[in-house]
């Protein structure tokens, strides 16, 4: 069979069935996409995992301080429920001193479901002088220091 020069052909020329033949002979670039397998390349893949990882870290950094707040806040609303178990406890218990939780707990004042500690799972610290009673967190670090939280207004700001 014959294959036609593109230069030479002219349609006065070319008989249909040379025609057809031309058409339908394989093109080398043809085949080789053709055996080639679909999906994607293993430098595809690591630009999606790297663009993955930052987004996943903008999102971290933008979350992260969220949750510290988040975690403050928590121990300032429990240490204030506490606050109050122990200003009870102390006015239908003069004689008794500072309480401890477990002493608000066998009191019934608290319940034993509640979270009886602050949001780094640390103890409150109770602190009794006379009526003045401060339940304190002793935040994140876990030692009395400047961070820590208070049940109530004293000692946020500084």
């Amino acid at each position: 069979m014959q294959l036609l020069d593109s230069n030479a052909v002219d349609a006065k020329q070319v008989s249909p069935t040379q025609m057809k033949i031309e058409l339908n002979t394989p093109r080398p670039w043809a085949t080789r996409k053709r055996d080639r397998q679909e999906g994607m390349t293993l430098v595809e893949i690591m630009i999606v995992v790297i663009i993955m990882a930052l987004m996943a870290t903008a999102v971290g950094v933008a979350v992260l301080p969220q949750l510290e707040s988040a975690r403050r806040s928590s121990s300032r609303t429990d240490a204030s429920a506490l606050q109050g178990a122990v200003t009870i406890y102390i006015a239908q218990n003069a004689r008794a001193g500072c309480p401890t939780v477990e002493d608000l707990i066998e009191s019934g004042l608290l319940d034993r479901s509640k979270r009886t500690t602050d949001a780094w799972d640390n103890d409150f610290r109770i602190e009794c002088n006379g009526l003045n009673v401060e339940v304190v967190s002793n935040g994140p670090d876990g030692v009395p220091s400047e961070d820590d939280v208070y049940g109530s207004e004293r000692g946020e700001e500084g």
